[in-house]
């Protein structure tokens, strides 16, 4: 049996689950690139107060790696970081990450990858592995005068702890989850917080139950135990919430949407909450989780902005209105650019194809996995993907199950495989009628949406997800062998 040189590239979640999924299937031989100096990924370079998990905590863990210490159904961000930071310890991939190495170029060519770092690293890899994850390249706005602001600025994504906040004026620019914990987090701390919101956000309440030293004990002394509660918390996401937002006129929809509202009642001055009402059905853009939200903004050193953001002034911000709103520190909370995946690594396929050019409209991926014209190069959690309303742990383990039987192909002689672009035609065209049904379409500006207004993401259930990741499809595959070139069959 052939052996595979492997590279994956992303230290993150689904980058250290790569290592240990491959090495269970027999492939040992496998590099990791993480331009940072730790593992964790978005759960390392997202620090801001207030960060937590919007998954439960049972459901966001590893299936072969559950976790019997989480402090709460919802636990923060520290403590996901260290479970990644433990998991890659114990399992070896410290060992096999090549650390502050970032890729800058694949090429393939003679039916391997020659992968390049900015370190000046080059190696050739059979396979290559993309675990560069979805939300990370921080979504800076390009406000007039941000550069002038005389206090301290920076994004959520890159929170700059030597920064005082205690009993300093603090503005938020965003409403989106980050933005959210941020408020929750803060308000006590500040003299003043300025949520400037561009869009109001739906508010689906939460109790983040903690898990008493009994609970942990529990779940320590009895596996089986944690992995009832891991598969009922699965069970009840997914009816309760993933597979409600793919059916808009599902009743599952219909309760969200009245928790919601029910929960926006809740804030007593009619002004404030009617500039706190969107305009839009609840999910139609990512749906926050909070329980503290609208209590923070009915602090009284809370305030809500909501006439557009005219410039930034060394002393704060100018809105449309005229007012200055004076501030010591200003956080953008502005999301991230969604659409990257792995760029800006530049990928050159099979016969010089520029990946750049193929996604020159948009990023696209069969079953959000792979690209006709890159073999052997796969995409956890890529584009059009579950990526808002599974975890995503759940999807990198099913990608990857996935993945490593169309590596087995390889290992017993094949040198390349790769969708058709029949097959990815088909998928895609699939997609784009399934999403008319979902709640995403139902009338909102979200970062979902693609260029024609069409969801960026997996319509379909989670349990289709599972069906469809059980075993490739072969007749949707180019198998090379040699100079043979085959459409493989079942």
């Amino acid at each position: 049996m052939r052996n595979l040189r492997v590279a994956v590239i992303g230290a993150g979640m689904a980058g250290i689950a790569s290592v240990i999924k491959l090495r269970e299937a027999g492939i040992d031989d496998v590099t990791v690139f993480e331009k940072a100096h730790d593992v964790g990924g978005t759960w390392r370079e997202n620090t801001y107060p207030g960060i937590a998990c919007d998954v439960p905590s049972h459901l966001y863990s590893y299936s072969f790696s559950p976790n019997a210490d989480w402090t709460h159904t919802f636990s923060p961000g520290d403590e996901i970081q260290a479970y990644f930071q433990e998991v890659a310890r114990r399992e070896g991939v410290y060992e096999r990450t090549r650390f502050g190495e970032e890729v800058v170029s694949l090429d393939h060519t003679a039916g391997r990858w020659t992968l390049a770092t900015t370190g000046g690293y080059r190696d050739d890899f059979d396979v290559v592995i993309a675990a560069t994850g979805v939300l990370h390249h921080p979504n800076v706005p390009d406000l007039p005068g941000l550069g002038s602001f005389a206090g301290a600025a920076f994004h959520s994504a890159r929170w700059d702890h030597d920064v005082p906040i205690e009993g300093r004026r603090v503005g938020v620019i965003g409403t989106g989850s980050s933005a959210v914990q941020i408020t929750g987090a803060l308000v006590d701390r500040v003299s003043h917080l300025t949520l400037f919101q561009r869009t109001p956000q739906w508010i689906m309440p939460i109790d983040n139950t903690p898990y008493d030293e009994v609970q942990r004990r529990a779940f320590r002394d009895d596996p089986a135990l944690m992995r009832q509660a891991r598969d009922g918390l699965g069970q009840a996401f997914a009816d309760h919430f993933a597979n409600a937002v793919i059916d808009a006129d599902s009743p599952a929809m219909a309760l969200i949407e009245e928790a919601c509202r029910a929960h926006l009642e809740g804030v007593a001055d009619p002004v404030l909450r009617e500039k706190l009402r969107p305009d839009y059905r609840a999910g139609c853009k990512r749906l926050i989780a909070s329980g503290e939200f609208y209590d923070a903004m009915q602090r009284p050193n809370a305030e809500l902005v909501t006439d557009r953001i005219e410039r930034i002034e060394p002393a704060g911000v100018r809105t449309a209105d005229g007012e200055l709103h004076e501030l010591d520190v200003l956080v953008l909370a502005t999301g991230f650019r969604s659409d990257r995946f792995l760029r800006p690594i530049h990928v050159r396929g099979r016969d010089g194809a520029d990946l750049d050019d193929v996604w020159a409209q948009r990023p696209s991926a069969h079953l959000a996995l792979a690209v006709p014209g890159f073999p052997n190069l796969f995409l956890l959690n890529g584009p059009n993907g579950p990526v808002g309303n599974f975890s995503l742990i759940d999807v990198a383990e099913l990608q990857l199950d996935y993945t490593i039987q169309l590596l087995d192909l390889l290992r017993q002689g094949a040198e390349s495989v790769e969708p058709t672009p029949e097959a990815a035609e088909a998928f895609e065209a699939a997609r784009v009628e399934a999403t008319k049904g979902t709640v995403w379409v139902t009338g909102c500006r979200s970062w979902y949406l693609d260029d024609r207004g069409v969801p960026a993401a997996w319509p379909w259930s989670i349990d289709h997800f599972r069906e469809v990741m059980q075993a490739p499809d072969l007749t949707q595959y180019r198998v090379t062998s040699g100079q043979a070139v085959a459409t493989a069959r079942d």
